[in-house]
């Protein structure tokens, strides 16, 4: 069995969770095995190898899990996006669509620079509004998104559509 199947294998799929109708994708026993761990955060870094970044962009709370691996393993720094009111000094903030709803993600001001290179790492890709955010913090900050990568995608919901200036990676695409 590949890395990749592995990686899949270990994608707990939980139905009508939060919502009838929905068909969760729990991360938890992936990242409860070692193994697949790593070689979850291994075959993220192979996505991007031939990307230059200098920093990884991570979201609360399952993408600080991926992005800050990765951030290690590559020895590269961590921008933390976090929801409102969660970071100590100045801040911006993008507003996004959700589902359900409509929320906030902030980054310290400080955090990117001018012209830096910035990977946004997520563990999950549906409707794109939380990416999408995500890209338009280090933009506003005057860095640059090198790429965007993912554990899953939810490729029937198009969030890559959102996203279409960008280059973007995923490990495991579920089509329904």
């Amino acid at each position: 069995m590949s890395r990749l199947e592995k990686v899949k294998e270990y994608i707990r799929e939980v139905p009508d969770y939060p919502t009838k109708g929905v068909s969760y994708k729990d991360i938890t026993p992936l990242i409860e095995s070692a193994g697949v761990m790593n070689d979850t955060v291994d075959l993220i870094s192979e996505s991007v190898e031939d990307v230059s970044y200098s920093k990884v962009l991570c979201a609360e709370a399952r993408g600080f899990v991926f992005g800050t691996a990765l951030a290690y393993k590559e020895r590269k720094g961590i921008v933390l996006a976090r929801k409102p009111n969660k970071l100590p000094r100045e801040t911006i903030s993008q507003s996004y669509d959700l589902e359900y709803g409509s929320d906030s993600l902030e980054i310290h001001g400080d955090s990117v620079y001018t012209g830096e290179r910035v990977l946004v790492v997520d563990d999950l890709l549906a409707t794109g509004g939380t990416a999408r955010a995500m890209c338009r913090l280090v933009e506003s900050a005057g860095g640059e998104v090198a790429a965007v990568a993912f554990v899953i995608e939810l490729s029937y919901l198009d969030g890559r559509s959102l996203l279409p200036e960008y280059h973007v990676v995923s490990l495991v695409p579920y089509d329904e």
